[in-house]
This record gives C-alpha cells, sequence and structure tokens, in this order.
C-alpha cells in the first residue's frame, strides 16, 4: 500500500468547525483536514462518530485553508447521532477514498436526486471555470428536499436549469429522469454525470446510451471499510469503494445484471432495489 493510502486510511480526530442546516434533515457539516481538502470531485471519505458508528459520504466541498465540507442526510442511529452534534464537538475522518469524475469542457449535462446532489456540486464548482456550457436537472419529492438550488442555478447561466418535484411542490411535477429525455433530444451533449438513486441512475444510463453520449455515474452502495476488503459493496466484478464510487458507461455495461436491479444488503444477500 502507497503512502498515500496509508495516510488516507489513518483515523484523524477533528473539531466541527460549523454545522449549517440546509432543510429539516439535511446539515452541513465543516472541519479541517489537511488530507481531504485534497479531494477531487467524487470523492468520499469515511466519518466516525465517537461510540456510535462510521459512515461513508460523498464530498460537497473543499477549501485552499483545508476546511473539507460535507451534507448529511438524517435516516438512522449515526446520522442522527452526527446530526446532534455542534461545532467544537470531535468526529474522526479517513480518506479521500475512491476515484473521481473526469472534468471535461463542452457542453455538460449533469442529473441529480436527492443527495444525489453533493457530489455534483463539487463538480459543478470545479468545472464551470472551464469553458463549460453546464445545464442540470435535479430531482427530489418534495421543494423542502430539494437541496443547494440556488448555487446550482447560478452555476447554470449557460444552460438550462430544471428542478422537478415528485408532488409538484416546485419545479416540473415528475421524475427527473422525465425532463432528461427532452432535454437529449433537442441538445447534443459532450458528457453527462449523474449521481443519486440508483433506479435514476440506471435510467439517465438507459436514455444516453439511446441518444450516444458519453456518461459518468457515481453509485451510492453500502461501504464499510472504503479500501475494498469487505466486500459489503460489490456490484458485479467491481468494489464500489476501490473501483468507483464513478463508473463509465463501458464499465457499467458489464454489471446490467446488478446496476439498477440489485443491492448487498448487511448480511451480503443480494435484495431487489
Amino acid at each position: 500500500m502507497s503512502a498515500y493510502r496509508i495516510a488516507a486510511n489513518t483515523l484523524r480526530t477533528r473539531n466541527i468547525l460549523k454545522v449549517k442546516t440546509e432543510n429539516s434533515t439535511v446539515k452541513t457539516f465543516t472541519f479541517k483536514d489537511k488530507q481531504c481538502s485534497k479531494a477531487r470531485p467524487g470523492q468520499f471519505l469515511m466519518l466516525w462518530i465517537p461510540k456510535v458508528d462510521e459512515i461513508p459520504l460523498s464530498i460537497l466541498d473543499t477549501g485552499e485553508d483545508a476546511t473539507v465540507s460535507v451534507a448529511v442526510k438524517k435516516v438512522g442511529e449515526a446520522t442522527k447521532a452526527l446530526h446532534s452534534k455542534k461545532a467544537g464537538e470531535i468526529i474522526g475522518v479517513r480518506g479521500p477514498f475512491g476515484n473521481s469524475f473526469t472534468m471535461k469542457e463542452g457542453k455538460i449535462l449533469m442529473v441529480g436526486g436527492g443527495t444525489g446532489i453533493v457530489p455534483l456540486l463539487f463538480l459543478a464548482k470545479k468545472v464551470a471555470s472551464k469553458a463549460v456550457k453546464l445545464s442540470f436537472v435535479m430531482g427530489a419529492k418534495t421543494r423542502e428536499d430539494l437541496l443547494f438550488t440556488e448555487q446550482l442555478e447560478n452555476l447554470c447561466n449557460k444552460g438550462k436549469f430544471i428542478a422537478t418535484t415528485e408532488d409538484g411542490s416546485c419545479g416540473i411535477r415528475c421524475l427527473a429522469t422525465e425532463p432528461v429525455e427532452t432535454i437529449l433530444a433537442e441538445e447534443k451533449f459532450d458528457i453527462t454525470y449523474t449521481c443519486g438513486p440508483e433506479q435514476m441512475v440506471r435510467k439517465v444510463f438507459d436514455l444516453t446510451g439511446k441518444y450516444g453520449i458519453d456518461l459518468e455515474a457515481s453509485l451510492e452502495r453500502l461501504m464499510r471499510c472504503a479500501i475494498g476488503l469487505c466486500g459489503s459493496c460489490v456490484i458485479g466484478k467491481y468494489r464500489v469503494c476501490k473501483d468507483g464510487p464513478v463508473f463509465t458507461r463501458e464499465q457499467l455495461k458489464e454489471v446490467v445484471g446488478e446496476f439498477g436491479v440489485s443491492k448487498r444488503g448487511f448480511d451480503g444477500r443480494k435484495t431487489p432495489l
């Protein structure tokens, strides 16, 4: 194992610098960590909540002052415990882990759902300074669940920004994938990036394939070790934590039997999505 990987996998205790409430279920936590501040869009870290658990989180942003931000949705025991923490309290961190999105120029389409918006916002900020025309389609169940809409809309000043909600409380009442097909039929993009619920990502994979658009997708799977040992995040021949979490179209073609179809549970068995 390289010195870089050893350093990344070493647990470091850090103090929370800031906690920001994004909505009723999502908070952004900021802390300083020199190692993770070198992360590229798409990479993730493991965050330890003392006496509770360790969880994988996409990196939302990094700063030149070694600050790192993660956006966390309250969904279980560990995230509930993290949401109760305040600035000054201690957490642990390992990372960054995994690969990253390939940053390209030209016409770009991003499609995100739920907290899958997080790595895409990090990427959008990085590509905004390049020769890019960015369009973004985001989806959530309700207006309350939409994240970082103002930031993303500002980054799409040369392209389309479309918000969708399942209940119609904001934007278009539909799933995020519905306007994607309309956009792809009207415009030619150099690449599409996507992250979110796996069934949504699979639909984007199918649609971009239909229109001959290059694709990179970040997958969300159960991760425990983050270094490819435990196998809990396996999809086909790939370990998402080590071989991903970002996958190309060619890689996803190799696992279409599982991609968007099934996942591994805590007992390692395949369960339908």
